[in-house]
């Protein structure tokens, strides 16, 4: 447990300007996912602030862990991050997925969290991506993602 701390630090151990980024782009992506998911009726977090705790606590730090690994690494392991939120997001019912709606049309009503892990454990390869480019172009390349 020791090693995994000392590595995480590491890990962790940023740029202030970076995890402002990551901040200022996951909660808007939050938002507008969490707008998006009521328009269409699919889901929706119980409370806007859930985009803080989910997108900001939670997701950042994961990403700022997975974002030096290859693609597919950051999807497989963001895979498992996102399994255990979706999971209890609904389980505890902080999270409302509509009745009947596009995915479970698609894919039946058992498997709605699974899908919804498997498309946002998408977050973290394209969220990293997506920072990088950004940090790059407002500060150089001083911080590799």
């Amino acid at each position: 447990m020791t090693e995994f701390i000392v590595w995480a630090k590491s890990k962790l151990n940023v740029d202030k300007r970076l995890i402002a980024i990551y901040c200022i782009v996951y909660f808007s992506w939050g938002m507008l996912m969490d707008w998006f998911g009521a328009q269409v009726e699919i889901a929706r977090f119980t409370y806007w602030w859930q985009v803080i705790t989910c997108y900001i606590v939670y997701m950042v730090p994961v990403s700022l862990l997975l974002r030096k690994l290859p693609f597919h690494a950051q999807y497989a392991y963001g895979l498992v991050a996102m399994c255990l939120l979706e999971f209890g997001g609904y389980a505890f019912e902080s999270s409302y997925a509509y009745p009947n709606n596009l995915l479970d049309q698609l894919f039946n009503e058992r498997n709605f969290a699974l899908g919804m892990a498997l498309f946002f454990a998408l977050y973290f390869p394209v969220g990293n991506w997506g920072v990088q480019k950004i940090y790059d172009a407002l500060f150089g390349k001083k911080e590799s993602v």
